[in-house]
């Protein structure tokens, strides 16, 4: 894959992953053909920054956590109103990074599947 194309990729949507993960996904996109390396443009990725505005306004019903496809967990929140709001809190400074996360293994299981 051109060296460019993996760079251009990875300032685009740098925010949507941690920094330690860059480089297994920078390494990742180098193996990849030029065929693969445009099918993954199509994989949907979370915005940290929507996941805690997300968080913000609606966190104490549990809607971040049934978007990050942690069911139980946001019945939970909606059960109890997250928490009487003490989990809210708590997610609304741990909600990017567990976006990030979910990002990650998203596109690490994209790329189990190409290889």
């Amino acid at each position: 894959m051109d060296k460019q194309m993996v760079d251009l990729f990875l300032v685009m949507k740098q925010k949507y992953f941690a920094a330690e993960h860059l480089p297994y996904i920078r390494e990742r996109l180098m193996q990849l053909t030029d065929e693969q390396f445009h099918s993954i443009n199509g994989v949907e990725l979370m915005d940290p920054t929507v996941m805690l505005l997300v968080s913000i306004f609606g966190g104490y019903l549990g809607i971040d956590r049934f978007l990050l496809g942690d069911i139980p967990m946001g019945a939970l929140k909606l059960i109890t109103a997250g928490g009487c709001g003490i989990w809210t809190v708590i997610d609304w400074f741990q909600i990017q990074d567990k976006a990030r996360q979910k990002n990650f293994e998203t596109i690490a299981q994209y790329f189990s599947i190409l290889s």
